[in-house]
């Protein structure tokens, strides 16, 4: 069998961008649980401020009495239990929206793009 053997100190310590692309940077592995935790922090604070919308948006419905709602939970004999049957689920669709779109959004492939030169028109 011919060949290098493979030591500790030739083993490569970095892990190649996205998929092995070469245009983009090598990361060690301490930079990428670095940028894994920027990700997980950005979703978290996306997901929060999404389910603070549902929230508020359950307790809109329910003090413009839209369909009758706040009517009929101020009438019910547990208040409590249809206010959370409301906005438990509200909260969870807008915050599942919110995570949504930031990821759809989130500027991951503009943080490794090549640098672009800049033409001059003379």
């Amino acid at each position: 069998m011919t060949g290098k053997a493979v030591t500790p100190s030739s083993r490569s310590r970095t892990v190649k961008g996205p998929r092995g692309n070469p245009d983009k940077p090598e990361m060690t592995p301490e930079d990428a649980r670095r940028d894994h935790w920027q990700m997980l922090r950005f979703m978290g604070l996306n997901a929060a401020i999404g389910m603070l919308l549902g929230v508020f948006v359950a307790a809109l419905l329910m003090i413009l009495d839209i369909g009758g709602i706040g009517t009929a939970i101020s009438h019910a004999a547990n208040p409590i239990l249809p206010v959370v049957l409301i906005a438990f689920p509200m909260a969870l669709v807008f915050g599942a929206a919110v995570t949504a779109s930031a990821i759809w959004m989130m500027p991951y492939q503009r943080k490794f793009a090549p640098e672009r030169e800049e033409h001059d028109d003379n």
